[in-house]
């Protein structure tokens, strides 16, 4: 650590020295587009841009990061994300695992404590793509496939800070209250590039952006200006870096779900996605004799307890609307890719 480090940072996990924690706090909230992006970033932290370029790769490298790049929201693109979830035997979970996971439409997939014990999320470019994958998965395991489609989003903004306030630390980014969603976007050809050439994360260069623009037979300026127009309507989240919960010292991550009454889940769901432990918070569907809770809401913390205590939070906020609740805590990431596009168009 370095000798002018404050004495009150919260304890870093093992092998993570304040640079990294201050670049992994940093690199979570965006990347700029500018011509050199991560001399922007170096100048912040005060660092050189060697250091952070070779600090990103080494945290990509060991597994502290899970990916770095853009975030696609491809259902601002005429897309779609379904939730689904698996009751898997024991014996067959490992076999189960590379069946689901061998989807290049399946972003992510999480081990949690539940008869429903393994929880995938589909992301294709179409509804009727991402229904034919469930219907794939179904096919191939031969389980049943209980599938929750997002039926409308309170709030998304993942951010796991390692770092107190201090001096070159970014602060935790403020709470919004979500926009309007705009009318979806149509991808262009050039967009599918686009996306099929950083989906797997950006280039590690000092100029990133001229880096896929070469790629793509364009310049960096163009690219620079798609993702800046593909930001500003939501079909790109971020650009980021998405922290691994577990080696950034938040091993407990649990998805609280809850039954309320379908005519003031909007009104309930709002609420919860402002607070600040909730990191995801959607409306998604019943399904009758299998699932009763209609809101979902993503916490994070370091310990169960932690979590458990947002939890009753969440529940206190709720009251008497809350009929029944649970929580299910991840015991293993599984997969955790983001958006591939099946067929990029060359």
């Amino acid at each position: 650590m370095r000798p002018d480090a404050p004495t009150d940072l919260l304890r870093l996990p093992a092998g993570i020295d304040l640079d990294a924690a201050r670049l992994i706090d940093r690199l979570q909230r965006d990347l700029p587009l500018n011509d050199r992006p991560f001399a922007d970033v170096a100048a912040e932290l005060q660092m050189s841009e060697p250091q952070v370029i070779d600090q990103l790769g080494r945290l990509l490298g060991s597994g502290v990061l899970t990916r770095f790049g853009p975030l696609y929201h491809i259902e601002r693109a005429g897309g779609q994300f379904i939730l689904a979830a698996l009751q898997v035997p024991d014996e067959r979970y490992a076999e189960v695992t590379q069946q689901v996971n061998a989807l290049p439409e399946v972003a992510h997939n999480y081990r949690r404590d539940h008869a429903l014990n393994m929880w995938f999320v589909v992301a294709a470019e179409t509804p009727e793509a991402a229904w034919a994958a469930c219907d794939q998965i179904e096919a191939a395991t031969g389980l049943p496939v209980h599938a929750f489609p997002k039926e409308r989003e309170y709030f998304v903004g993942l951010y796991l800070p390692l770092l107190s306030a201090a001096p070159g630390v970014a602060a935790v980014p403020p709470r919004a209250t979500p926009a309007p969603a705009p009318q979806p976007t149509t991808l262009t050809d050039f967009d599918r590039q686009l996306i099929a050439a950083t989906q797997a994360g950006m280039p590690l260069v000092p100029r990133p952006y001229e880096a896929v623009a070469a790629v793509l037979g364009a310049t960096s300026a163009a690219v620079r200006a798609r993702l800046g127009e593909l930001l500003a309507a939501g079909v790109v989240r971020r650009i980021a870096a998405v922290p691994n919960h577990y080696r950034l010292g938040y091993v407990a991550n649990g998805m609280s779900v809850w039954d309320v009454d379908d005519s003031d889940v909007d009104r309930l769901g709002a609420l919860i996605g402002s607070q600040p432990a909730v990191s995801h918070c959607y409306r998604r569907p019943r399904k009758a004799g299998v699932w009763r809770y209609n809101l979902f809401a993503m916490l994070h913390g370091h310990t169960r307890e932690e979590v458990l205590a947002q939890a009753e939070q969440v529940a206190a906020l709720l009251g008497p609307a809350r009929r029944a609740h649970d929580v299910l805590f991840s015991s293993a990431i599984l997969k955790k890719t983001g958006l591939r596009l099946r067929q990029p168009i060359a």
